[in-house]
């Protein structure tokens, strides 16, 4: 005898696979609550990857502009590293591989140590790419004034390379929201695993609708910012 199957959420057998338009929307609007509750993971993962990110970024950037040769060297492997292996790799290997030699995160702690890492060394190939594009004359400009380097970075660098690497940003933004599904592999309760869930509890592919909608509306409000930001620093160009 096959094993009997419960159809939770009220929705009847005859009816579970070929749902009826109003049933999927009463089966979206009761399942969507699962699926928000997955999605704060996936925000506060955005969220602090951006925060630990960007600025590892911009220092990386600032070390591969440099001219000692050492720590470029040094810098420019990381980079590769991490670009040349698959996120999902580095994300194993930080969870499953570094407990072998006795170092342990929790999975959250290790899901957001690789997308930092991961993230930084995109981010500092845009940022390199956009310190190079400043023109030499822009520095020796700071010199005749007798800025510091700092204040050239601060004051010179920054400002401009904001507006010429915005765009590159944005993109990279928009795919760590995409690419914040791969943590469900870890078994956190992020929407996609939520989703996943809800998909294997009552056997039907509507959840995954649910997670989409919450991607396309995450990747949209992002996009709208982006541009918007992006129209607040055109007096760059």
């Amino acid at each position: 005898m096959e094993p009997r199957i419960i159809r939770p959420l009220g929705i009847c057998q005859e009816d579970f696979f070929i749902l009826k338009e109003e049933k999927k929307m009463e089966y979206l609007i009761e399942v969507m609550p699962q699926l928000l509750v997955g999605a704060l993971t996936t925000l506060k993962l955005f969220l602090f990857t951006l925060i630990g990110s960007l600025p590892l970024g911009i220092v990386l950037a600032l070390g591969l502009s440099l001219h000692f040769k050492p720590l470029r060297y040094l810098l420019q492997t990381y980079v590769w590293v991490m670009r040349g292996t698959p996120l999902l790799l580095q994300l194993i290997f930080i969870f499953y591989g570094l407990p072998t030699i006795g170092i342990v995160f929790d999975r959250f702690e290790a899901a957001l140590i690789a997308f930092i890492l991961n993230y930084a060394a995109y981010f500092a190939e845009i940022f390199r790419g956009g310190i190079q594009s400043i023109p030499q004359g822009q520095y020796e400009a700071a010199q005749v004034l007798q800025l510091s380097p700092f204040q050239t970075v601060t004051k010179i660098v920054i400002p401009q390379v904001t507006k010429i690497v915005l765009p590159s940003v944005g993109n990279e933004v928009i795919n760590l929201v995409k690419d914040s599904s791969l943590i469900y592999i870890l078994g956190l309760g992020d929407v996609m695993r939520a989703g996943k869930i809800a998909m294997e509890r009552d056997a039907t592919l509507l959840p995954l609708l649910g997670v989409a909608i919450i991607y396309l509306t995450l990747t949209g409000i992002l996009t709208i910012i982006m541009k918007q930001v992006e129209g607040k620093l055109n007096y760059y160009r």
